[in-house]
């Protein structure tokens, strides 16, 4: 799964705004069900490890000049929540750019 929300802030600005609530993304997954691990490898990329339902999420975060690109490896098991998951994290994603 890969999508982009564009933006018009400056990378640092985004970089800053995903540095300081990445901790916010196991708050969406109702009751705690989720274990969310990121990291930085590099300057403008977030990796995540997001464990839950007894499956694991891996995808990243890409923070480009115009856009952010998010692209996760979906389990087959996890195939049917593809829109569920986009239309959380897009908004999320929105609500931090803005």
């Amino acid at each position: 799964m890969r999508f982009a929300i564009p933006h018009n802030l400056e990378r640092e600005d985004v970089r800053n705004r995903f540095k300081s609530r990445s901790h916010e993304i196991a708050g969406q997954f109702p009751g705690g069900l989720a274990k969310v691990e990121t990291s930085w490898p590099s300057e403008d990329r977030m990796t995540l490890d997001i464990a839950a339902l007894g499956q694991t999420l891996r995808g990243h975060i890409d923070i480009a000049e115009t856009e952010v690109v998010f692209e996760f490896d979906l389990p087959p098991a996890l195939g049917f929540i593809e829109p569920m998951i986009r239309k959380a994290v897009e908004s999320k994603g929105q609500a931090l750019l803005k």
